[in-house]
This record gives C-alpha cells, structure tokens and sequence, in this order.
C-alpha cells in the first residue's frame, strides 16, 4: 500500500505529516474524518511501490486518449481527471491524480510528470516539454502513444521468443528432479534386494539420486546465493559490461538483442529529432533506451563527437557495434537534413528482422526442447530398465 506524504490545516494550524492509503482519494478521506484540509498531497519519494506494473500498453492507451481529449478542446486537468476515471491499472490512476492535482495548483503538465519519469520515461518528458512550448501538445501525445506501442509490440515479441526456452527448460529441471527424487529410490530399493551387479548408467543415476536426496536443502541454498550474487554483480557497473558484451556474442540470441537495441534506439532517436528535441538531448535520451552497456557507450561516443561539432556516422562506425546498413543511412540523413526520416527507415527494417526471427526462433526452438527433455527423462528411465532387460537376457 502506497504512502502519501500531506500538508494540510487543522484548527487554523498548518499541520503535515504521511499516511498510508491505496490511493489519493482514500488518503485525502481519512485525513477529512480527522479534520484536515488538505491542501497538498502526493506519494511518497523513493516509495516505488507506485512505478510497478505500469506497462507500455497501459501508457500508450493513457497518452492516446490524452491526445484525442485535447484536440476535441477538454482543459489539461479535467481530461487529466476523465483519464484517471476511465484507467483501470489503479496505479497509473494514481499517478494521474497526482499529476492532475500539480497541474491545478500552477505546475506545468511537463514538471508534474518528471516526478514519475520512472514511468514515462526521458523520452515523453523532454517530447511533452517540447509540445508544451510550441503549442502542440496534442500532437506531441500522439506521437509519444504511437512510439510506447511500437516498443510494447517490439517487447513482447522478444519475451515470447525467449520465455518459451526457459519455461521447458525449467519443466524439465522439475520433471527431472521429481524422478530422481521420488522414483528412482524405489528401483533402488528394488534391485539392492535383489543383490543385482547394476550396469554403469543405472549405478550412476541412482547415485545421483541418492545425492540430491541427502543434499538437497544444500543445494537449493546454494543456488539461491550464486543467482542472487550473479545478479548482483550483472547489475554493477563492471559487471553490466562485462555481461553485456558477452550477450551480444551469444549464438542466435545476441544477434536477435543487438537487432532489438539497435530498433530501439533508432526509433527513439528519430521520434526525438522530429519532434524538435535538441541532438544532444536526444542522444543522451536514446543512449538511455538501448538497454545494453556496449550500445549505449558507442552512442554517448557519438554525442560527444556531436558536441564537438562532427558526425553521428562516424563514431557509431568506429564502435563496430552498428552494421554498415545503420550508419550509411544515418549519415546520409545527417547529408541531406532528413535525419529523423532515416532513422524511422532503419527502426522500420530492424522491428521486421526481430520480428522474423523470433517467429524462425520459436518455430525451431519448440521441436530442440522437446526433443532435449524427451532425452533426458528418456534417458534416466532407460538407465534404470537396464537391469531388467539384462535379467531378461540372461534368463533367455
């Protein structure tokens, strides 16, 4: 439950002080059953119970119909207010209300929403910035809803290409565990009765079995620490770099993120420039979007290069992160003053590439897993019928 930070008056006394609530509106009611008039009211900073579960199609839905209610001539905050009425994510409304309730006190819409840029991200910031200075905010919305669904699009198609493969992957860690755990010692059981000379695959799966039975509290401990170090150190500045060159050397996958970063960042630089925000800003803003540390060095490059009065070609070139195709166009554009045109036609070729191949990877994908968890379950069973088809034999 979110906490709210509130100033308000009391018995002619300014008095403040946090609440917890589950939104806006049920804070400012309980502070009114004690009394209070509140005057100021807004989530508490660094609480984040607030920036989950907003998702791009949720904001490209808000951004949309913001856009559609300022062109039909409804006011800032009371299109503000029929948003936050009409979302259904509870925590979008929130912020809406929030936002809505800075606006009415002289805020600007762009000052307001920086205090969740977490949520909407630099991007929308420095576009609604833009079209609130020029006067065409409504546009600018447009524009912004337009390029959250395109991400959200471009999103979902990577995590459907890559959850499948971890899902059957895990499917067969339980499958297998369950085997070795609760099936195989009744084999045991069975053949050390017998007094059987067991052959060499069927000894070395009840052998594993009888480990992870005596070690497996160890075991799932263990491997809580390393992913929990391993993400740690995945997240620290020496290791994003590290780990993310390796992801981009990575046999299919790497291919398929680098397509992914490379659209992302094209996309978002060429919705910048077309929408009147400086080259340097949008440099930085677009570095921001890659999402991996290596693209976002050579883009950074760039913008110093920038700064410096030269191309955007040439040290994306020089990085040898960008194919030819990237930097050939993005120079032309930089030529002949249609920058954002070709940054719209490269974003446009590479969200077809990763589009085809997460369709070629999960159409392949789906036949390699069920293959590989027929093996291995395949495999244990065979090791401990061994036995028995020996038994049979030598009776024969």
């Amino acid at each position: 439950m979110p906490t709210f930070v509130w100033q308000g008056t009391q018995s002619g006394k300014i008095v403040k002080g946090t609440i917890r609530a589950k939104n806006v509106n049920e804070a400012v009611d309980k502070l009114r059953s004690k009394g209070i008039g509140v005057f100021e009211i807004r989530e508490k900073p660094g609480g984040f119970s607030l920036f989950g579960g907003v998702s791009y199609r949720d904001l490209s839905i808000v951004t949309r119909q913001f856009s559609t209610m300022l062109n039909a001539g409804i006011p800032v905050v009371e299109t503000l207010f029929i948003l936050a009425e009409q979302t259904s994510n509870k925590r979008l409304k929130n912020i809406l209300i929030d936002i809505r309730t800075e606006v009415e006190q002289g805020k600007t819409l762009t000052s307001a929403m920086k205090k969740y840029s977490k949520v909407f991200g630099p991007l929308a910031i420095s576009m609604i910035e833009v079209g609130e200075t020029g006067g065409i905010l409504a546009e600018t919305l447009m524009k912004i809803s337009e390029h959250y669904e395109k991400i959200y699009k471009l999103r979902s198609k990577i995590k459907s290409a890559m959850a499948y493969p971890v899902v059957i992957f895990f499917i067969a860690i339980i499958v297998v565990l369950i085997l070795l755990i609760f099936l195989i010692p009744t084999f045991a059981s069975l053949y050390e009765s017998v007094g059987m000379k067991l052959p060499g695959p069927t000894q070395f799966v009840m052998n594993l079995s009888n480990y992870l039975r005596h070690n497996i509290i160890y075991l799932t401990v263990g491997t809580i620490v390393v992913a929990y170090a391993f993400k740690r150190w995945k997240n620290s500045p020496g290791g994003k770099k590290i780990w993310d060159n390796i992801v981009l050397r990575m046999p299919i996958f790497g291919n398929l993120i680098k397509k992914n970063a490379i659209a992302r960042f094209t996309r978002t630089l060429g919705v910048l420039v077309n929408s009147g925000v400086s080259i340097l800003d949008a440099l930085e803003i677009s570095a921001q979007t890659a999402g991996n540390y290596v693209i976002e060095t050579a883009i950074l490059k760039a913008r110093k290069s920038v700064g410096e009065g030269k191309s955007i070609a040439g040290p994306l070139r020089q990085s040898g992160v960008f194919p030819p195709l990237v930097t050939q166009l993005i120079e032309i554009g930089e030529k002949t003053g249609r920058l954002s045109d070709m940054l719209n036609k490269v974003s446009d070729f590479y969200e077809e590439e990763v589009d085809a191949a997460t369709s070629a990877l999960t159409s392949i994908i789906e036949p390699v897993m069920l293959v590989f968890i027929g093996g291995v379950v395949g495999g244990i069973l065979l090791a401990m019928y061994l036995p028995i088809f020996n038994l049979a034999s030598a009776i024969k």
